[in-house]
């Protein structure tokens, strides 16, 4: 099994200031642990590039992407919410973890690796159209299903969002769309307030919608009984042809942003089904890409174990 692995110092570029969750030393913990282990040798190294502004414009509105850029151009210290702390170059990193995500669909379509994982920040998935949320600037997975489906014209793609937080920028972007099947499990109620079990899609979209709302306290036996029971049937029913990962790592037991109990081992054990899934159904294609998790520890073990198993080692 051949897996893609991207990280760049260029992440840490990111300054969200003092006090912030979501700081560069989670990218620092979590990569230095990474490359201590014996397989981190197996991985195949990709280096990021900025992401073609046409594909990032599939889930964003132009004005917003012009208003990103000349935002943390003009110095501003946070966008449209104070959650969102930016600095001069938080639009440049930005362009280049969406543009890691692209790198890793071009090599996985390619065939020259099966499957990868990309170690970036800021994470994306509560971006929405118009508007930065959730420490989230631009929805890196919501730009790589678009590409998927337009540049490569596969016609089934599968997100699965097991961060803790629900991805409404990833929901709200498919949500009339049948050919991309997003599914979430996340602590409810919890920020952003979306993501009820009721939230199915709209329109033809009716049915691609499939949200897990997790209680307060859940733990490993309840989100292998949501795997087992809804995610597995309806990922097997929608036959995808690449499945893509929003990885957040703070539905950990150690996590400070919430109240969900899952072990490291959950995450291994969750990346092994869908990676059976992937081989199954999509030829092993499947791309992940780090979003939240802010215990420095957890998040490094958590994401070590998850590239782990998808590199089988």
């Amino acid at each position: 099994m051949k897996t893609a692995y991207i990280y760049d110092p260029v992440f840490l570029d990111h300054d969200t200031g003092m006090g912030h969750p979501e700081t560069s030393q989670r990218l620092v913990s979590a990569h230095t642990h990474l490359t201590s282990q014996d397989f981190f040798s197996k991985l195949t190294l990709l280096t990021p590039r900025n992401a073609e502004i046409k594909w990032v414009g599939t889930i964003h509105q132009p004005d917003y992407i012009e208003r990103v850029k000349s935002s943390c151009e003009a110095g501003m210290r946070m966008i449209d919410t104070p959650d969102v702390q930016v600095c001069s170059e938080s639009y440049n990193v930005s362009i280049k973890a969406t543009g890691s995500l692209l790198e890793l669909a071009d090599r996985v379509m390619s065939g020259e690796v099966d499957n990868g994982f990309a170690m970036v920040r800021p994470p994306g998935h509560h971006a929405e159209n118009s508007t930065a949320m959730g420490f989230c600037l631009f929805n890196s997975v919501a730009i790589a299903a678009r590409y998927l489906q337009l540049q490569y014209h596969l016609e089934r793609i599968l997100i699965l969002d097991w961060d803790v937080h629900h991805g409404n920028g990833t929901q709200h972007a498919f949500e009339e769309d049948p050919d991309v099947l997003y599914v979430s499990l996340h602590q409810y109620p919890h920020y952003p307030g979306t993501g009820a079990l009721y939230e199915t899609g709209t329109g033809k979209g009716e049915g691609a919608t499939l949200n897990c709302p997790m209680s307060v306290g859940s733990g490993d036996t309840a989100y292998r009984e949501a795997f087992k029971e809804k995610i597995l049937p309806a990922t097997r029913n929608f036959n995808p042809d690449a499945i893509l990962i929003s990885a957040g790592f703070d539905a950990h037991h150690a996590d400070p942003l919430a109240s969900i109990r899952l072990d490291t081992e959950s995450y291994g054990w969750m990346t092994r089904e869908m990676m059976s899934l992937a081989e199954k159904y999509c030829e092993g294609r499947l791309i992940s890409v780090l979003e939240g998790g802010y215990d420095f520890k957890a998040l490094a073990e958590s994401a070590t174990e998850h590239v782990r198993v998808l590199n089988q080692a």
